[in-house]
């Protein structure tokens, strides 16, 4: 039997396998970002996984940006999560929260009355954002936070941290890529400013090493994970130099003894980011990036990753691990209803 599907320890996080469910937004929360009760569904059916990343979950109001996706910064919020991970852990599963703060990716017909869309620098995304409203809309023109405003927002994260604890996750993940705000302050063309989380890679990587570090000295750094992808140019992101960038990040994480870095094949032929991960990284290693059941098996047999995650196979398998141990096919996944809301296309996979 290969290693995938023997168990392991990251950091305070104990996996009884190798197969990890990835984070993927299903837009099935309420419009008050408030987990449903098809998502108790949806991922105690999937506690099989070694680790289940839940969603990206905003840390706070101003961090939202697209319709019908959770939050972690509500009492409501929090006591309906604590469903989901009370039925995951019943279930015999671990399970971690992606924490995703969207931005300048977002439009405020998906934001809260009273909120505001901020960015490193006031330059809008060039995107377009689907809403329940008005159908596809721009992006907001951000306010640029002041370098007081940067701290607040890294003590939303240390917040939502604390919050994902009560709500009974075991860990959180930082979503540092696809665009979001600390990829914003990491990129070239979203990030302008001159003060010292701007201009050079070393000052733009600062912003989501202050992040984990304040989560990891809120809920302890063998619970807390980092999602990144080298050259990722998703929601109009650039970066020249995703190797310095990675570099960057892996000198600045080294001795925080994270639980694990989660790393997504790069976008770019300029980095071999496993390569590089693996290398340089001391701790627990996931990787992602279009696995399958004997791909992933040679990768952990070869000792090249720790874990590997699966996001589009676990939407219609939500016995992924029991179909991947007997060789047997896989279900196909109806692409009309992923985000379409209710059960349907959601929950209702047979086992």
């Amino acid at each position: 039997m290969s290693k995938l599907f023997e168990p392991a320890k990251f950091g305070d996080l104990a996996l009884k396998n190798r197969v990890v469910m990835a984070p993927m937004t299903r837009s099935r929360s309420t419009d008050e970002a408030v987990p449903t009760p098809e998502m108790i569904d949806y991922y105690a059916q999937r506690a099989g996984a070694g680790l289940i990343v839940a969603e990206g979950t905003s840390p706070s109001a101003d961090g939202m940006g697209y319709c019908r996706t959770p939050g972690i910064y509500s009492s409501e919020q929090i006591a309906a999560w604590r469903k989901v991970t009370d039925a995951v852990h019943a279930a015999g599963g671990c399970i971690v929260l992606q924490l995703m703060h969207c931005g300048r990716v977002a439009t405020h017909h998906n934001k809260p009355a009273g909120s505001k869309t901020v960015a490193p620098s006031a330059i809008k995304a060039d995107v377009e954002l689907f809403t329940d409203v008005v159908g596809m809309a721009a992006t907001d023109m951000p306010h640029e936070l002041s370098n007081a405003e940067v701290y607040d927002v890294i003590e939303d994260y240390r917040r939502a941290a604390i919050n994902a604890r009560e709500a009974g996750f075991d860990g959180v993940e930082l979503h540092g890529t696809s665009g979001y705000l600390p990829m914003q302050f990491m990129s070239e063309n979203a990030n302008q400013r001159t003060d010292e989380f701007g201009g050079s890679v070393e000052n733009r990587v600062r912003f989501p090493l202050l992040v984990l570090e304040a989560m990891s000295e809120a809920i302890g750094a063998g619970r807390v994970g980092f999602r990144f992808c080298p050259g990722n140019k998703f929601n109009d992101i650039s970066d020249s130099q995703p190797a310095a960038t990675l570099q960057a990040l892996l000198d600045g994480i080294a001795g925080m003894d994270l639980a694990y870095l989660h790393i997504m094949k790069a976008h770019t032929r300029k980095v071999d980011a496993f390569a590089m991960a693996r290398e340089q990284f001391n701790g627990p290693l996931i990787i992602n990036d279009g696995f399958d059941r004997n791909s992933a098996i040679e990768m952990i047999d070869a000792d090249a990753a720790d874990a590997v995650s699966f996001a589009r196979h676990y939407i219609a398998n939500p016995n992924l691990v029991e179909r991947f141990k007997e060789g047997r096919e896989l279900a196909e996944f109806d692409r009309s209803t992923l985000y379409s809301g209710g059960a349907a296309g959601y929950s209702d996979y047979p086992a």
